[in-house]
């Protein structure tokens, strides 16, 4: 009687302590700790998402000034580099436009006149005593003509056709350095032209790149944080396109309005060389100078 107790007792609480404390266990502390974190979980979402927007709105209130002067600064100094450089390069266009302006007009004003008085002249004593203390390509033309005839006078012969040749010579040489003192300046504008969009999408190639660098290191493809850096390459391309376009333009310009003064000095060349042909003429039919105008129309008259 007393072993069966004892086995009862003690097979008693040995069984059930496996099977009540492995269930119970879990079964007590289950619902009471996922209690926890179901609210937590739900609770951080709603403290996450407010932090997400504040993030976004941090980055979109980052200190980017996306004005030109602004892209600048904030730029790679290689863009830098050529962003200063596309600037010198329209500054220098903008100086060659009104200096080369300025001198043309005058020049071209000056040839008028001295095309005018050469046209009008009877003779090329006449035309240097109107011209000579002029300026001017078209005096210049004048007087070297005179001169010419001054040191051949005593070796004129017949038609005079050496004469001629010197003349014409000397006033062609007249003109080419008319010419090219005109064009000084101009070559400058045609390399900005060419070269200045090359330059500026360098400086894009090279912003570009620097760009996806950063992308790849800040791991992100947001707009905010890419879009700077491409619009700070991209103003290299536009400086570019602003230093180039005006350059090409006055280029053309400046090469039709020095044809067209070149066209000026040939034609007061061409005037020049037909009255050293008509004085030549006159001296050989035993005249020494053609008659003035008044003197004719005072013979007319009688």
């Amino acid at each position: 009687m007393g072993i069966p107790a004892s086995g009862v007792a003690q097979e008693g609480p040995a069984a059930p302590q496996p099977g009540v404390t492995a269930p119970e266990a879990p079964a007590v502390q289950a619902p009471t700790q996922p209690a926890a974190p179901p609210s937590v979980v739900q609770e951080q979402p709603l403290a996450q998402a407010p932090t997400g927007d504040q993030v976004e709105g941090a980055e979109l209130q980052l200190p980017h000034d996306l004005s030109p002067w602004g892209m600048f600064m904030a730029a790679d100094w290689v863009v830098k580099a050529v962003m200063l450089g596309l600037a010198f390069a329209s500054l220098v266009t903008w100086t060659v436009w009104l200096a080369k302006s300025l001198e043309l007009a005058g020049a071209r004003v000056l040839a008028k006149r001295a095309l005018k008085e050469i046209t009008g002249a009877k003779s090329l004593s006449e035309a240097f005593r109107t011209l000579h203390a002029r300026k001017g390509a078209g005096a210049l033309l004048v007087r070297a003509a005179e001169e010419e005839v001054r040191l051949s006078a005593g070796a004129v012969k017949g038609a005079g056709e050496g004469l001629k040749e010197r003349v014409a010579s000397r006033l062609s040489r007249i003109e080419a350095a008319a010419g090219r003192r005109m064009t000084k300046g101009t070559g400058v504008l045609a390399t900005i032209g060419s070269t200045a969009p090359f330059v500026g999408l360098f400086g894009t190639v090279w912003g570009i790149m620097n760009s996806f660098i950063g992308i790849s290191e800040a791991q992100t493809t947001n707009l905010a944080v890419v879009a700077p850096g491409i619009a700070e390459a991209l103003l290299a391309t536009a400086l570019g396109l602003v230093a180039a376009i005006p350059a090409v333009v006055i280029y053309n310009v400046f090469a039709r309005s020095i044809t067209g003064y070149r066209q000026l000095l040939a034609d007061a060349s061409a005037g020049i060389e037909r009255l050293v042909s008509r004085d030549l003429d006159f001296r050989a039919a035993g005249i020494h100078a053609m008659p003035a105008a008044h003197d004719s129309k005072a013979s007319a008259a009688e």
